[in-house]
């Protein structure tokens, strides 16, 4: 009984000393730059992902579209597979092969069974090394990215969201849709892919993210199989900087059934100590909760909007809040109002305790019941350690959440929500 007694005493000290060094994540930089970060879980479904820290905003002018491009061709053939045979090699074992691209970032990822964790890492080094974008494969992917945009145009209520980004960070290379134009895409070509590759696909800026029932050794095994004799290049060049924001408005005539509006301001970048009082404020006022500011204001008392949203975005050097809704062309008046109001409200009124420590824990759950996505989690280390070169455990960022204040929420509602300093874009 005693022993069992110091046994037990023993896993709490264990389990403490676990939680005080935060262990959660392991990591690992290659000899060459290309950095590793490892969660193990007990599921018997892996995730590996590769996120290159290069986006839509590092094309020039006559790039425009072609990091997009680039994803959606890179599984059009290797050295010594054929494009039937990239896809085949991770799906004929039940997994999956995905990619997307944003302003700032390009992501490979694959999820499929444990045991097929060599074969997954073996695919994805192939198909962002080895790929050799044959000019047949090319020229049919252009239809179908110019299809993508052609039915992008068709639904409002996500144009308006390029179109206001366009508005806010006008003539910056942050402005531009990540999509691209039909008339650029037309001119790519295998060199120009090969180009841009060469210019902006760095090993140090490029992050291994697993989440899965592997080793951290045997995994590093197969990492480093597959990726350790990469050529190592490191980025000189520095992104633009955006720092000229000037308020816009805007109104097009869409001739769309319902009025679609866009209004924000720019907000905290990626590194900024307020980041996470943005977080917090963004949720408050239009999050995915039902019983969002916004959403009570707008949908449920009024039944102006089926659609109400804030969102809030972090870029390296700047960031972006906005508020869409979607309403009929006679009620527009009044839902922009009633959004106005709300604005003013968390502006002139700061929140109580209760009210505060109610937004907190809401923001805390669905943080906490969003890492039960083991692919979702993936991604999301893997950009912290894209972004940071560190993750912080849920318990920190728990700590981050519980440590705002309502004077932290009061002065960023001030400054983020200030009238005079929103754009707006509508469509009618």
């Amino acid at each position: 009984m005693l022993t069992f007694v110091f046994l037990f005493l023993f896993l709490l000290l264990l389990l403490y000393i676990l939680q005080m060094v935060d262990i959660d994540f392991l990591t690992y930089t290659l000899s060459n730059g290309i950095r590793v970060i490892q969660q193990q879980t007990d599921s018997p479904v892996g995730h590996l992902g590769i996120l290159i820290n290069t986006g839509s905003r590092d094309e020039h002018d006559d790039e425009h579209g072609l990091a997009h491009f680039i994803e959606h061709s890179v599984f059009k053939g290797t050295k010594k597979r054929k494009a039937f045979h990239v896809l085949s090699r991770i799906e004929d074992v039940g997994g999956e092969l995905n990619a997307y691209t944003t302003k700032e970032e390009t992501t490979l990822y694959s999820t499929f069974l444990t045991e097929f964790y060599d074969r997954a890492a073996e695919l994805l080094s192939d198909i962002l090394f080895n790929s050799v974008y044959p000019e047949k494969e090319i020229n049919r992917e252009k239809e179908v990215i110019i299809e993508e945009i052609n039915s992008y145009k068709d639904s409002p209520s996500e144009l308006i969201f390029d179109e206001f980004e366009e508005l806010v960070f006008d003539g910056h290379p942050i402005a531009r849709n990540i999509l691209g134009t039909g008339k650029n895409i037309m001119n790519f070509t295998r060199e120009s892919i090969l180009k841009f590759i060469e210019n902006n696909y760095h090993t140090d800026q490029i992050v291994i993210s697993s989440v899965g029932n592997i080793s951290f050794s045997a995994l590093l095994k197969i990492i480093q199989k597959y990726f350790g004799s990469v050529i190592a290049k490191y980025r000189l060049n520095e992104r633009v900087q955006f720092n000229n924001y000037i308020p816009k408005q805007k109104s097009l005539l869409k001739d769309t059934f319902q009025t679609h509006c866009l209004l924000g301001n720019i907000a905290y970048d990626a590194s900024h100590p307020k980041r996470i009082v943005m977080v917090l404020l963004n949720n408050i006022l239009g999050g995915q909760s039902m019983n969002s500011r916004l959403n009570l204001a707008l949908r449920e008392r009024k039944g102006l909007a089926y659609n109400i949203e804030s969102n809030y975005t972090a870029y390296s050097d700047t960031g972006l809040f906005n508020v869409y809704f979607g309403t009929d062309k006679e009620n527009f008046d009044m839902a922009y109002d009633l959004v106005l109001k709300e604005f003013k409200l968390i502006r002139e009124k700061k929140l109580g305790s209760m009210q505060l420590s109610k937004a907190k824990k809401q923001l805390i759950g669905q943080i906490a019941i969003s890492t039960e996505s083991h692919d979702d989690l993936m991604l999301t280390i893997g950009k912290s350690y894209l972004l940071y070169d560190t993750v912080d455990p849920l318990r920190v960022v728990f700590q981050k959440i519980d440590a705002v204040t309502a004077d932290d929420l009061f002065e960023a509602a001030n400054e983020i929500l200030d009238e005079k300093k929103l754009s707006r874009l509508i469509y009618f």
